[in-house]
């Protein structure tokens, strides 16, 4: 990830405020907009603060719910366009919106590296979706990851 431990700077798009390029490589986590609504509406329903983990190959991230929409609301993140291509073929855009690890928190880093394996499906025409799977490996929960967990417990 060629973007990995970039400074933020000032980004013209975002009006002066801090970001990166456009087109970064870098650890994200993201959001589907369309899973925005339904999370806040089971979060507000059960008084449970939600937080959305994105797990890398070495490395994890963390973000709550809550600071994924202010971040938003101050546009510091924008929407982008994704193309998701389905088992079976179908393709479909949807809005999400990637978060630079730079405003999560370190969930975990891992102790022992996955395996890489290969792996494809195929869908009902024949078409050929190759992919790469982690099998094994293990992930150490960092300190910052179970602060956050014990502050959700305290809440409760």
């Amino acid at each position: 990830m060629p973007d990995y431990k970039s400074v933020l700077k000032p980004q013209r798009r975002l009006g002066g405020k801090l970001g990166l390029k456009k087109n970064a490589v870098l650890p994200t986590v993201i959001i589907k907009k369309e899973d925005m609504q339904p999370l806040f509406q089971w979060q507000n329903n059960n008084n449970i603060e939600i937080h959305i983990w994105h797990v890398f190959y070495d490395r994890a991230y963390g973000l709550s719910l809550n600071r994924a929409k202010v971040l938003i609301e101050e546009g510091l993140i924008e929407p982008t366009i994704q193309t998701f291509q389905a088992p079976t073929g179908a393709t479909t855009q949807k809005i999400i919106y990637k978060y630079y690890y730079q405003y999560a928190y370190a969930v975990g880093i891992s102790e022992e590296q996955p395996q890489l394996q290969p792996d494809y499906i195929e869908d009902k025409n024949g078409h050929i979706l190759p992919y790469v799977r982690f099998e094994g490996g293990s992930l150490k929960i960092l300190p910052d990851a179970l602060n956050v967990l014990a502050g959700i417990n305290n809440d409760r």
